[in-house]
């Protein structure tokens, strides 16, 4: 049975995290047993012979054409013979060039601003030059007939129409025909209770206080229009393309799973036909103009689970925080043994279509995604990258067989929509190249200066053909974790979002942390994951074929390992550490349109709020750090869209420290003393009017 903590709680948290977070956002996952019992090979035990001599080759070629494309190979002291090249034409990308008025001085092309020193105030601190506006708060009207916020009346149906709560995922997408505007899609990953509801009541929610909750989940769709006198965005209530998506909204399941025995429950005897969505965390775009939303962390919100494959998922014994199965027998797995099957998929939402019903894609498998984010291959297939946030579990990838369709017509938009249905479902297996006694848990680079390797993609499914020995493609669909176990996938330290550059295609995964690692019974470092008890986490950069990704060989390098730049454990592509940003945490990535990485955090572990950082991938600058904002008191920073004008955050669950409550605020933000806190998308520009830091 699940132990609930304390809610004044002081006791520190994995993660960097109140007790309050832990609860209602996962769950308290790092507080239960790691689901992932099985007795894999770590990265540094796999040798050559382990891989195919056909993978190896492969994975060598990655490096090899890489370096012959590069203009210069980057590499840390002493090189490395795994080495990534950096891309063509991008070297010393913008350097020379005169930065202007209020930029901060020189730097990357994109990245020429004042770092924001790292602090504890309650407010969104931006650089000097730089100005932020509140976009749309949780409560704010978008839908016809929705009310205004009022946190002392709310209600389900009310809800229903507003943005929802928490905040994560953004997406901000053209509106052609409708200059000015543009149509921001926003993930609703959980509801925290404690701070919504005066007098709440962990032990007795009331069922008004639950369809709330239920309603306050999901997906929101908003068309938001350019301020003109200022770089802000504000939503254009009751426009045709607004929608929200909730926890008792239709969603339809699709692909090779769809439709079996696992998937079929006694109100869906089709197995076809879900209710909701359920903690969507972050997601993706796809070049065919729909967003992809991963849920997360669905196993919390069900209770009494009890077989092999629940406690897989983390699926607790007892009752579930929310009380939810008191009002739907759904979430009770006594009840509804499959119900939870239903949930842990990628989302595909078309937001310029308000009448299409959003699909489960089951070819992309089932566990707790973070993301997914699709890159092309020459010939038009998608390849979507997808991490799975949980210590010690896996990295995947899914190569489509079906090719998009260009143009607007109604034939190609219907294709498109099938894109993720057919193709290949992989996991990730990576192998060091140093000895093991060089990666002794300690950070230390090993002797060719950097934690670099190969790795192979081991195929779990096709259509209905499983890969997997002693599983059905159904079981391998809906069991992914456990399809994983079986063939060898390498433990990560939590994978969380993953993204594809477009202009070198190399993928960045954002690695949180994993303060289990290294634990009595626990698996210890190896060259992936090379710190014991790692607390601060890293960023992985993986190489494959830039015309063709769909191989099952590729090179990867740690491109960032986290923490205070005065540790020795720390290291930032080799580029000076006295003069990067300290970092702990990286959760959300994402790209601008200089090719620079944008990192968001999650649970600092060095005292200091969690923020925004730019970070050059390329060139002479490689691995410099900036950070270029930070959130207020309890909040964790999400999102984030990076346009040439205007960054945009999701401040998400600002003010859930131990013992706040709606009585009892932890932060007066957004809106100062008095009100209710509430999660909220900001936007950042310069004051001048100017790009981004250039």
């Amino acid at each position: 049975m699940r132990k609930l903590l304390p809610l004044l709680s002081a006791t520190p948290h994995a993660g960097g995290r109140s007790a309050l977070t832990c609860r209602y956002r996962c769950g308290d996952a790092c507080f239960q047993e790691v689901p992932n019992t099985s007795g894999n090979e770590y990265a540094g035990d796999i040798i050559a012979g382990v891989l195919s001599r056909r993978s190896m080759v492969r994975a060598a070629a990655v490096v090899t054409v890489a370096a012959a494309a590069g203009a210069a190979t980057v590499t840390g002291p002493g090189g490395g013979a795994g080495a990534v090249a950096a891309p063509v034409g991008h070297r010393g990308h913008g350097h020379g060039s005169k930065p202007g008025a209020g930029s901060g001085g020189d730097g990357a092309r994109g990245l020429r601003f004042r770092p924001v020193a790292p602090n504890r105030d309650d407010k969104v601190t931006v650089p000097d030059g730089y100005t932020q506006g509140l976009v749309i708060r949780w409560g704010d009207p978008i839908l016809r007939g929705a009310p205004k916020f009022d946190e002392r009346r709310q209600s389900a149906k009310a809800q229903a129409g507003q943005f929802g709560y928490n905040n994560d995922f953004l997406s901000l997408l053209p509106l052609p025909g409708e200059r000015g505007r543009q149509v921001l899609v926003a993930n609703h990953e959980y509801t925290d209770e404690m701070l919504m509801f005066r007098g709440y009541d962990p032990e007795n929610p009331t069922r008004e206080q639950v369809e709330i909750a239920w309603a306050a989940h999901g997906l929101s769709v908003v068309v938001v229009e350019e301020e003109r006198r200022s770089g802000g965005l504000t939503p254009v209530v009751q426009h045709h393309l607004n929608r929200r998506l909730t926890a008792t909204d239709p969603f339809v399941v699709t692909g090779p799973a769809a439709g079996g025995a696992l998937l079929r429950t006694s109100v869906d005897p089709s197995g076809r036909r879900v209710l909701g969505t359920l903690n969507n965390c972050a997601g993706g775009e796809t070049p065919w103009g729909t967003t992809l939303h991963g849920e997360e962390n669905f196993n919390q919100y069900f209770a009494n689970g009890s077989s092999a494959t629940d406690k897989r998922y983390g699926i607790g014994t007892g009752a579930s925080e929310r009380k939810w199965e008191r009002f739907d027998k759904r979430f009770d797995v006594r009840q509804e043994p499959n119900e939870s099957h239903r949930f842990g998929w990628v989302v595909e939402l078309d937001p310029y279509d308000p009448d299409y019903t959003p699909r489960k894609r089951t070819a992309l498998g089932r566990f707790k995604h973070e993301a997914a984010q699709p890159r092309l291959t020459d010939d038009g297939r998608p390849v979507v990258y997808m991490g799975d946030d949980e210590r010690f579990d896996y990295f995947y990838k899914f190569v489509s067989s079906k090719r998009m369709m260009k143009g607007g017509s109604r034939a190609a938009r219907e294709h498109n929509r099938t894109l993720l249905d057919e193709g290949t479902l992989y996991v990730a297996k990576l192998s060091g190249d140093s000895p093991a006694a060089e990666v002794d848990g300690t950070g230390k680079l090993p002797n060719d200066g950097e934690f670099d390797g190969s790795g192979v993609w081991i195929p779990l499914a096709t259509g209905n053909t499983s890969h997997v020995p002693g599983m059905t493609a159904e079981e391998v669909y809906v069991f992914t974790r456990i399809a994983g176990d079986k063939v060898g996938a390498t433990k990560m330290d939590r994978p969380e979002d993953v993204e594809p550059s477009p202009r070198t295609g190399r993928v960045y995964v954002a690695l949180t942390n994993n303060s289990d690692r290294g634990k009595a019974g626990k698996p210890g470092a190896d060259e992936a994951n090379p710190r014991n008890l790692n607390k601060h986490g890293q960023i992985l950069e993986l190489a494959e074929n830039w015309d063709d990704p769909t191989g099952d060989g590729f090179a990867w390098r740690l491109f960032l390992v986290a923490g205070d730049p005065k540790d020795p454990s720390t290291y930032f592509a080799g580029f000076p550490k006295e003069k990067v940003s300290p970092i702990s945490c990286p959760d959300n990535v994402a790209f601008d349109p200089h090719g620079n990485l944008w990192i968001s955090t999650d649970g600092n572990q060095l005292g200091s709020h969690d923020g925004l950082f730019g970070v050059a991938v390329h060139g002479e600058r490689r691995g410099e750090l900036k950070q270029f904002l930070t959130v207020p008191k309890g909040a964790e920073t999400c999102g984030p869209v990076i346009q040439e004008r205007r960054v945009l955050v999701a401040v998400q669950h600002p003010g859930e420290l131990d013992g706040a409550s709606v009585e009892k605020p932890a932060s007066v933000w957004p809106d100062g003393p008095g009100r209710i806190v509430r999660p909220s998308v900001v936007a950042v520009w310069r004051r001048d009017g100017r790009d981004i830091g250039v």
